[in-house]
C-alpha cells in the first residue's frame, strides 16, 4: 500500500471529473454561497449515510460516486474561501484547474503530516467512521458559519474542509475505488 500514489489516483480521477463538468458547465458553483456548499456537502454525507444502513439505493448512485463529489465540492469550498462569494463568476478553465490543484496539494501536504502523527490510523477505520467524521465536520462548519466565520480556539473552515476531502479520499481508497476504474 503506497498511500501517496493511492490518494494522488483518486484525486487524478476527481480532478479529471471536475475540469470536464467545467468544461462542460463553466463554473456555475461561483453563485453559491459557503452556507449553500456546506449544506451541499451534508447532502451528500447524509446521503452516504443513508445507503451505509439501508444498503439499497433506489436512484442507482453509489457512496463512491458521493464520496468523490464532496471531494470537489470541498475543493470549491476552499476556492470560495480564497476568492470570495462576491467577484467573477465565469472563471477560465486553465485557471480553475490550477487552483484546484493548488487547493489539493495543501490538503494532501496536510495529510501527510497528519499521517505521519497518526500513523495512518485512517486505514483501520471503517467506511462508516469516515462517513460519521465528514458529517460531524459538516456540523462544525455550519457552527462556524453560525458564528460568522470566528472561531475562539478551533480550527477554521477550512481545515474542517481539508479534513472532509482527506477522509473521502481515505473512504475510496478503502474501497477501492481506483481498482473498479
Amino acid at each position: 500500500m503506497n498511500t501517496t500514489e493511492e490518494y494522488n489516483a483518486v484525486i487524478d480521477f476527481c480532478k479529471n471529473l471536475f475540469v470536464n463538468k467545467t468544461k462542460d458547465y463553466g463554473t456555475s458553483w461561483r453563485i453559491m454561497r459557503l452556507s449553500s456548499i456546506t449544506d451541499q456537502l451534508y447532502i451528500k454525507a447524509k446521503r452516504i449515510r443513508t445507503l451505509e444502513i439501508k444498503q439499497v439505493s433506489k436512484v442507482g448512485e453509489d457512496i463512491a460516486g458521493e464520496f468523490v463529489a464532496i471531494v470537489n465540492y470541498c475543493v470549491i469550498a476552499l476556492l470560495q474561501l480564497e476568492m470570495g462569494e462576491e467577484g467573477e463568476e465565469n472563471l477560465d478553465a486553465a485557471f480553475v484547474e490550477q487552483k484546484y490543484t493548488e487547493k489539493v496539494n495543501q490538503t494532501r501536504d496536510l495529510m501527510f503530516a497528519k499521517n505521519h502523527d497518526y500513523g495512518e490510523a485512517w486505514r483501520d477505520m471503517r467506511i462508516s467512521s469516515m462517513t460519521d467524521m465528514i458529517l460531524m465536520k459538516l456540523h462544525r462548519v455550519k457552527q462556524i458559519e453560525n458564528n460568522d466565520g470566528k472561531t475562539i480556539v478551533s480550527e477554521g473552515l477550512a481545515a474542517n474542509y481539508q479534513d472532509m476531502l482527506n477522509y473521502a479520499v481515505f473512504a475510496l481508497i478503502k474501497m477501492g475505488f481506483m481498482d473498479k476504474k
